[in-house]
């Protein structure tokens, strides 16, 4: 998986991003934000949940304490992500690259690259290219228009997501049911929290947090997924001779004298 497979599989991520964040710049407009300002927002954040709720606080000064009180519980998914996908990086990803694009993790970036059975430093940078710049464009783009669209082509436009996430869960659903499980109890953690009164208390962040750690555990219990044994499959090389790794096991063997220092040399 090299860097052009990454930005064919952001493609459609890309174009998600660009409808979902017209609207958030058209609504930081709103807000008495500028186009340059908005823009900055969502260049240096990435987060369509945390970006829509504090667009609203920093709207009213002062609240600051609310602000990171809530740009923690809704971000705090990530923590999670970030930590599933830490299994399935390869091990050239690591050191300073896992700092700069661990940025890039979002809920639909994670959902591609934890399907791969590895996920390269190339792939990830390729996968994370596109979303990002669609997501800056598209804010842009939703700053400059204003207030011009009507209310209807924005609704429309903020579905796209949502069809994106079918696109995404359903191809590894139809070949795993646990899968399809797990998916299927988060979703329905996730609608409790959106109808029962009490629930309906607890942000967002926190509920969808929840509704993963939940549904990822239960799946774990009913379905875990067994740990390949160390060295599985590993055989010694066809032209490594026996007789030069091991040659206190060999008595006898005298008809080929090796040469003094060379009796623990292995071919590679």
């Amino acid at each position: 998986m090299n860097y052009k497979s990454g930005l064919r599989a952001g493609i459609p991520i890309a174009l998600g991003y660009l409808s979902v964040s017209f609207t958030f710049g058209i609504l930081a407009t709103r807000y008495g934000l500028s186009v340059w300002q908005a823009t900055l927002v969502s260049l240096t954040t990435v987060t369509s949940a945390g970006q829509f709720a504090g667009i609203q606080l920093m709207a009213t000064p002062g609240l600051y304490l609310d602000m990171l009180a809530s740009q923690l519980t809704i971000n705090v998914r990530y923590s999670f992500m970030s930590i599933s996908l830490s299994q399935k990086l390869d091990n050239r990803f690591r050191g300073i690259w896992k700092w700069i694009l661990g940025f890039f993790v979002t809920d639909e970036i994670f959902a591609v690259a934890v399907s791969r059975p590895v996920v390269t430093r190339s792939f990830f940078a390729g996968l994370s290219t596109l979303p990002w710049i669609g997501w800056t464009l598209g804010t842009a783009f939703g700053a400059s228009m204003g207030e011009i669209l009507p209310a209807s082509i924005l609704s429309a436009l903020g579905l796209a997501l949502y069809g994106m996430f079918v696109a995404i869960v359903v191809p590894p659903a139809k070949d795993n049911r646990y899968f399809l499980l797990a998916v299927g109890m988060a979703a329905a953690i996730s609608t409790a929290f959106a109808y029962i009164p009490f629930l309906k208390q607890i942000s967002s962040g926190i509920a969808i947090s929840i509704a993963a750690v939940v549904a990822a555990v239960i799946a774990a219990i009913v379905h875990p997924i067994e740990d390949e044994p160390a060295g599985d499959g590993e055989s010694p090389a066809p032209d490594r001779d026996p007789l030069a790794c091991h040659p206190e096991e060999s008595p006898g063997n005298e008809e080929s004298p090796r040469p003094a220092g060379n009796d623990k040399e292995v071919t590679p």
